[in-house]
């Protein structure tokens, strides 16, 4: 008996029934498939006039494209296609074309491409003086008013990925496609002899300028299976990027960069790009960055990108290597009217060694060749929200475990506790060697100096010196608020060890590797007890500038009053003090006699109750010795014909009591009582005062109306 006839007759019905479906899904397949067939030619040429009516009326371009047809059953051939923007140079020419695409998206408007053959094709980018033939490419579509600010991010780039995986071939050969890049009178050439997609595997030969390089662009490529995995790399050289630092400034040559697309995933709200990227022997070179070139031998990112509705992140699940490291980033930027930027940065328990060893070459020429054992882990928080940027959220820190130095690089940290030279930079030419030591007649031991000058420079510059460990994060916190804010960089964050690095160990160029390695040097010398904390005040006192090649404050004692730093007094030391922000600006503050102008009179205020805040000094209720400063008569300013005159202009000038403060908390001119407030509230929030400290402050002010309204 047949299988067939074993089987229960209520199943046989089912049976029955499925094969009428399939029969009948096939018989509509084969005609779906007769009617695409029978009307490809007449879909094709409607697709292309609507591709001419849109480049028109949207882009101004004319799009031209001669004899388009069919050869075969999916393959669309195209004959001298051109681009051409309205009144600018030719942007697109292509001699022979054929695109081989799926037939089912054909009829809904959508091209698939299958395969792509190239022949003598040329792309023109041209830039003469404001004109560009590319300006098209950055023309805003004018959207409507109710649909401003809702952008979906997430949902744009799923289907901006997908549309450009759509569009790369199964099979592919390029044969002659030229990218002409002009610039007013440069001109960059890159000619892709050949690019061959077959069975998956990309290869490529680009000419660059001629012959004078040829670069590679090889991998694997699965677009429908969402996977690329290519690398670019020159023939017997380096890949350089020449257009970069024509136009930026910046060099940047490399050997071989990677990138690898692993997966994607639509999850609810959010996009994932599944992805790693890597480099080898990266070189980059900008003097914002560095002073010299800074190699990278090898670095990458497996990469977790988000994207969401209304914000761009690197998931903390991302790892950075570089070397022998790992590192795992968290960085997130949220979009709309108020932005929010937000940065983690953590590693495990790494080799110390390796870590250093990590290090860019030429990022820390001060530290290499360094020896250290033990451990150290890192820990970065940040975060600041565009609405409220005074509650940025700022911690960076370095734990060590077992860490020591075992011997030291290029530069010896240890060489501050010694005699030593130390040579001044203006401009980035050296002034004048100057000797830090007993051998020199102007270094002054820090117990002979004033304990005023002391006390008054800590005060105004780093008042918890002897107990942080060379940052104080609250003061950077300030710093990162004010100068986003201001949209400028107004205030450092700055502590007298990180002055006293600057100046000591490294280059006075203003970049952004000098200003990691002098944090670094800072943590390697506080952090291990290089040197003490009385040492590093006493070479700090000795090596500032104070004026006009016036350095150290032997010279400064006596260049401006004929003392010895012993013999300085308190109004001596404040104005000392007050000075060293702006050296060169010193001896604006004095009148044709030798005073002071009334405009520094503020100031001594605010620094001498500050100091007897902190015990420092006796409370003072004539401004803390500023009568009794007077400058030596060799440097003091002409007499003026009518002395009350000239005086009375600096008054009117913005010169009057307070006037020094509101340029430095930045505070514009109102009405004197608003004046007064904001200068008040500015003290108030802009120093490192306990909260007694402030309320005894707050005290004096209001005595100080009380006695001033009687």
């Amino acid at each position: 008996m047949s299988e067939y006839m074993r089987i229960p007759l209520q199943y046989k019905k089912y049976f029955k029934i499925a094969g009428i479906v399939l029969g009948v899904l096939l018989i509509l397949s084969v005609i779906a498939g007769a009617i695409a067939y029978s009307k490809r030619e007449a879909i094709l040429k409607e697709l292309i006039q609507k591709a001419k009516l849109k480049a028109k009326r949207d882009y101004n371009l004319n799009l031209t494209i001669n004899n388009p047809h069919f050869e075969g059953l999916r393959t669309i051939a195209f004959s001298d296609v051109a681009i051409v923007p309205e009144n600018r140079d030719s942007l697109v020419l292509i001699r022979d074309l054929h695109i081989g695409v799926k037939l089912m998206p054909l009829l809904f408007g959508n091209i698939k491409l299958l395969g792509l053959r190239v022949s003598e094709a040329r792309v023109n980018l041209v830039k003469r003086d404001s004109l560009r033939n590319y300006d098209f490419l950055f023309k805003k579509k004018k959207t409507d008013s109710t649909e401003r600010g809702k952008a979906d991010y997430a949902e744009l780039a799923n289907n901006l990925l997908n549309q450009l995986l759509y569009k790369i071939p199964d099979e592919m050969d390029v044969r002659n496609f030229k990218l002409t890049i002009i610039r007013d009178d440069e001109q960059f050439n890159f000619n892709t002899t050949s690019a061959i997609i077959k069975d998956g595997q990309l290869k490529s030969r680009i000419l660059i300028n001629g012959n004078e390089s040829i670069w590679h662009l090889d991998g694997l490529v699965e677009a429908s299976d969402q996977k690329l995995d290519i690398k670019l790399y020159a023939e017997n050289k380096k890949v350089e990027l020449p257009l970069l630092e024509k136009k930026f400034g910046v060099k940047i040559n490399f050997d071989t960069v990677y990138t690898q697309l692993k997966n994607t995933k639509k999850d609810g709200d959010e996009f994932h790009i599944y992805g790693s990227w890597a480099i080898r022997n990266l070189l980059i070179n900008h003097p914002k960055i560095a002073a010299n070139d800074i190699i990278i031998p090898s670095g990458s990112i497996d990469a977790d990108i988000l994207i969401g509705r209304n914000f761009l992140a690197i998931d903390s699940s991302s790892v950075i290597h570089l070397k022998n490291i790992e590192a795992r980033p968290f960085i997130k930027y949220t979009l709309g009217t108020f932005k929010k930027y937000e940065l983690k940065l953590k590693t495990d328990d790494l080799d110390a060694q390796e870590l250093f060893n990590s290090f860019p070459t030429g990022l820390f020429e001060s530290l290499e060749g360094i020896k250290v054992a033990g451990k150290l882990r890192y820990d970065l928080d940040f975060s600041l929200d565009a609405r409220n940027p005074d509650s940025v959220r700022f911690s960076s820190s370095l734990y060590p475990s077992g860490f020591r130095i075992l011997q030291w690089g290029k530069t010896n940290l240890a060489k501050i506790n010694s005699p030593f030279v130390y040579t001044p930079y203006e401009f980035g030419k050296p002034m004048r060697d100057i000797t830090v030591g007993p051998k020199n007649p102007d270094y002054t031991p820090i117990n002979e100096i004033s304990p005023d000058l002391r006390n008054a420079l800590l005060t105004s510059e780093d008042p918890s010196f002897y107990s942080h460990r060379g940052f104080v994060e609250r003061s950077i916190r300030r710093s990162i608020a004010t100068n986003f804010k201001e949209k400028a960089f107004k205030r450092g964050g700055s502590t007298i060890s990180m002055q006293l690095v600057k100046n000591v160990f490294l280059i006075r160029q203003k970049t952004l590797a000098r200003k990691i390695e002098e944090i670094l040097i800072v943590w390697l010398i506080e952090n291990n007890h290089v040197s003490t904390k009385q040492r590093m005040y006493e070479v700090y006192l000795n090596i500032i500038e104070w004026g006009r090649n016036v350095y150290g404050i032997g010279e400064a004692a006596r260049y401006y009053f004929s003392k010895k730093p012993s013999e300085l007094s308190i109004g001596e030391s404040i104005f000392l003090a007050s000075i060293v922000p702006r050296p060169k600006s010193s001896l604006y503050y004095f009148l044709y006699d030798g005073s002071l102008r009334t405009s520094l009179r503020g100031y001594f205020r605010l620094i001498g109750n500050l100091m007897a805040e902190r015990g420092y000094t006796m409370r003072d209720s004539s401004a803390y010795g500023f009568y009794n400063v007077r400058l030596r008569e060799s440097l003091r300013p002409e007499a003026p014909v009518d002395s009350m005159q000239v005086d009375s202009l600096f008054e009117f000038e913005d010169m009057e009591e307070g006037g020094l403060l509101r340029d430095i908390f930045k505070i514009p001119q109102k009405d004197t009582v608003r004046q007064e407030e904001e200068i008040k509230k500015a003290i108030l929030a802009d120093t490192t005062l306990t909260r007694s400290e402030k309320r005894k402050l707050k005290r004096d002010m209001k005595r100080k109306e009380k006695e001033s309204d009687n």
